[in-house]
């Protein structure tokens, strides 16, 4: 997604549960979700609307909330979704940024009915092991997509395997990166990547300007299946491997695949789920 590697997994729900017949519908849910905290980037827009909204519904401690609501763009969101990794904490968001792929509309009225109303949503990252030119190895999560990219004026050669078997023998580009259905619309949609349905148990093997094979325009692979690149001519040609926003410089190898042991879990309204938006994203132009 724009700005969140991710396979959403598991029956999407609201995150209320059932009250007494004797209240009202409105009443029962604004009770289910008691404590939010407010998160905000540091934009303007995002930091006045947290002001507010505390006045308004208070504040509690962001590890102790039953939700946590992030004000900002996409890339605020993906940073507040790793922060919460594995922990037990959905978080919603609304849009002060730009785009607000990964967000909800902002408004103001009725949060804890919009809360409870929510659909949830759960996402498994994208595990990275990159080992770079001095043998060290860094792990990283990826939301989105775990991506790599020439690091001077001369294309990337690169060897690709998946689950161990060679597929593509040399690979010249400027890049190439592995998406989750959450990703999809991100950075491997701009790099005329497919859109995939965020239920489907697909990953986008996705080049970022081919020069050679020149047609190839890259690959959907089953989810359980694990990404191996090796970097070619290293030293003449030195790439760096980016998951999400954290980046390890002059890699040599990195294995990508799906982490079913790390996840977190993202709320939306249910008139404009996630679902909806990955379907309306195919029919733009």
């Amino acid at each position: 997604m724009h700005g969140a590697s991710s396979h959403a997994t598991g029956p999407q729900k609201r995150l209320g549960g059932g009250r007494g017949v004797e209240q009202s519908e409105g009443e029962a849910m604004s009770e289910r979700v008691r404590s939010i905290s407010f998160l905000a980037s540091e934009a303007p827009g995002a930091t006045e609307a947290a002001n507010r909204l505390r006045a308004l519904y208070g504040q509690e401690d962001p590890n102790q909330a039953e939700v946590v609501v992030a004000l900002g763009g996409d890339g605020f969101m993906l940073h507040i979704l790793h922060r919460f990794m594995n922990s037990s904490i959905p978080i919603y968001g609304m849009n002060r940024g730009t785009i607000g792929f990964l967000m909800n509309e902002y408004r103001e009225d009725g949060l804890r009915e919009r809360l409870a109303a929510a659909v949830e949503n759960w996402i498994h990252p994208l595990s990275m092991t990159a080992e770079d030119e001095h043998g060290e190895i860094r792990e990283a999560l990826a939301i989105n997509e775990v991506s790599i990219f020439r690091q001077s004026y001369q294309a990337a050669r690169l060897e690709i395997r998946v689950d161990g078997k060679l597929r593509l023998e040399e690979l010249v580009c400027d890049g190439v990166m592995v998406a989750t259905p959450t990703g999809s619309t991100a950075y491997n949609l701009s790099a005329q990547g497919p859109i995939i349905p965020i239920e489907a148990p697909l990953l986008a093997l996705t080049p970022v300007s081919p020069f050679r094979p020149r047609r190839w325009r890259g690959a959907l692979l089953p989810n359980h299946q694990t990404v191996e690149i090796v970097t070619l001519e290293a030293h003449k040609r030195p790439v760096n491997a980016v998951a999400d926003a954290q980046e390890v410089k002059s890699v040599r190898r990195v294995t990508i695949r799906e982490s079913m042991s790390d996840r977190c879990q993202i709320l939306f309204d249910e008139e404009h789920s996630w679902d909806e938006r990955i379907l309306a994203e195919q029919f733009r132009y």
